[in-house]
């Protein structure tokens, strides 16, 4: 393990591994570094794998718990991307790691990147009268309200319930069990400083990126789950039309995490994309 220092003087822990080109990796929300370990061995033996846990995620101590945002984290992986001295790097985010991406292209454009890497999110998160890709299909303003209340009284139920409570009946079913996966996760969860998680949740939850999306000049990967506990198929269609230079691969049977249920799959069309054109 090893850190760079970030512009406002946090620590962000990082992990680096492998030679070759740069790929660097984001996990998602309430997750750390230790997300991508799967992948490392086929990573490692073609590229140089940068591999952060996010302010306010993998046992990260902040001086300002407040400062956990997506903005941050943005700049952040500038300070990284600078630090490191990248260029034409592979950047692949899940979940938040995404929204981070989005962020990211917003307010620094591509400096230091070649080719991105989406995994099963959604540049709005909250839903409205004019928007029905976020949460759920059904996810306003009213019921972030609540989940965050949940939040601020059992974190680590909270976020259990907003993954159990969704589109993924099977992840109902365990959760209701009480199977020994959501016991794990649960203790992890536990187990994390609550606040900067929460803090980081508001900015997620306030973000919009949809304009984001058609400037996007880069070549981008988009993976999703074809049973995602928060979105609809409609919703990785709504990206892939929306980015020029998209392609879309739907992982059937899949959750929130599909890279993590079609490993060899996922590591072997992110190879080739990788090396496509090189």
């Amino acid at each position: 393990m090893t850190h760079f220092v970030a512009d406002d003087g946090e620590k962000i822990h990082v992990k680096l591994s492998g030679e070759g080109s740069p790929v660097i990796l984001l996990h998602g929300w309430t997750s750390s570094s230790q997300e991508w370990f799967p992948f490392l061995a086929e990573l490692n033996a073609r590229h140089r794998v940068y591999r952060w846990d996010a302010r306010g995620h993998g046992g990260h101590t902040l001086n300002h718990p407040g400062s956990a945002t997506v903005e941050r984290m943005a700049r952040d992986l500038k300070n990284l991307i600078d630090h490191f001295g990248l260029q034409d790097a592979t950047a692949v985010g899940h979940s938040m790691g995404a929204l981070t991406l989005w962020q990211y292209l917003r307010d620094h454009g591509t400096h230091g990147l070649g080719k991105l890497c989406l995994i099963d999110q959604s540049p709005k998160l909250l839903t409205a009268d004019d928007w029905a890709h976020g949460i759920y299909g059904d996810f306003g303003a009213e019921r972030n309200h609540e989940l965050v209340s949940w939040l601020r009284e059992d974190f680590a139920e909270g976020v259990l319930k907003l993954t159990a409570h969704g589109l993924n009946k099977r992840a109902e079913e365990k959760y209701l069990q009480n199977a020994s996966g959501w016991e794990r996760s649960r203790a992890g969860l536990r187990a994390q400083d609550p606040e900067p998680l929460i803090n980081c949740w508001l900015s997620l939850t306030a973000a919009d990126y949809r304009d984001v999306l058609a400037g996007i000049p880069l070549p981008t990967l988009l993976v999703y789950g074809g049973e995602s506990n928060f979105y609809h198929a409609a919703t990785a269609h709504y990206v892939a039309d929306n980015i020029p230079n998209a392609v879309l691969r739907i992982y059937e049977g899949t959750d929130h995490s599909p890279h993590q249920w079609q490993r060899e799959r996922f590591v072997r069309e992110l190879v080739e994309f990788i090396d496509e054109g090189r």
